[in-house]
């Protein structure tokens, strides 16, 4: 049997489908372990919270520095920390509508943990990652133009829902057509897959929220109904994420695009 059939199995391509997937989970792996490793009580008398802002740091400098992330991947993961903690800065700012991270820390601005901009970089990162070593191809993508004004759309959504109601089942809607037809490619080893591309949103999008269950089980943050007593956060949390998901996924995918047409060959 030729080498390349052998190596097709499914099973071995499964196999490397779970490896490349935890290569693209480094960031957001090594940043939640120290999630349930870091006491609330911090360490040596840091808290908490300045404790998981160095830990997130050294993670961050080491994957540069042993070429596992690109400058580039750098400076695109620098945006979802720009974007997630005006996002966080503002729902602290709710009081009682919204979450609150109740420990101290020196490294609070506007009352929130600068910290928190990994949370959103680790989706970044994880997607940037699982581009490049999935080989990342979108059939039938929408027009750019028409996907960054979804992502936009849907972010201004988690701010003016405080004022003018939340449209996020309409939106989510308008997504359901915009990405109906989109197909994600990825390639394991040899063999090409494919996956509806809006399987794939509500699939992160799902495991984004139970790693947020088990944040908030850590008292890492709080939502109002958890001040009590901890619950299990509510199950419409599953589609925000799914949103902030195609959100992530369209800045990641415009930047490719503008950079291919910056280096088009002349």
């Amino acid at each position: 049997m030729p080498l390349n059939t052998q190596a097709s199995s499914p099973l071995l391509e499964f196999i490397h489908f779970g490896l490349k997937e935890a290569r693209a989970c480094l960031f957001a792996g090594l940043f939640f372990a120290s999630v349930l490793l870091v006491p609330r009580t911090g360490l040596a008398g840091v808290p908490r919270y300045d404790v998981l802002l160095l830990i997130a740091l050294v993670i961050q400098v080491g994957m540069v520095w042993t070429k596992l992330e690109s400058i580039d991947e750098l400076k695109a993961i620098t945006i979802f920390h720009l974007v997630g903690f005006a996002l966080e800065a503002f729902k602290t700012s709710q009081g009682i509508k919204s979450w609150s991270y109740p420990d101290f820390a020196y490294t609070k601005v506007l009352g929130v943990p600068l910290f928190s901009g990994f949370m959103y970089a680790a989706v970044g990162s994880y997607i940037i990652q699982a581009w490049r070593l999935l080989d990342l191809r979108i059939l039938h993508h929408p027009p750019h133009w028409m996907a960054a004004l979804m992502a936009g759309l849907i972010y201004a959504n988690f701010f003016t829902h405080h004022y003018i109601g939340d449209y996020r089942w309409y939106l989510a809607a308008c997504a359901l057509g915009l990405y109906a037809r989109s197909t994600v490619v990825f390639r394991p080893l040899h063999r090409d897959r494919r996956m509806p591309l809006l399987l794939a949103f509500v699939l992160i999008g799902l495991f984004i929220w139970l790693a947020e269950n088990l944040s908030t089980f850590y008292g890492l943050w709080k939502y109002p109904n958890q001040l009590g007593a901890w619950s299990t956060v509510h199950v419409s949390k599953w589609s925000a994420w799914s949103l902030l998901v195609i959100m992530t996924f369209t800045i990641v995918a415009n930047l490719k695009h503008i950079k291919a047409r910056i280096h088009v060959p002349r």
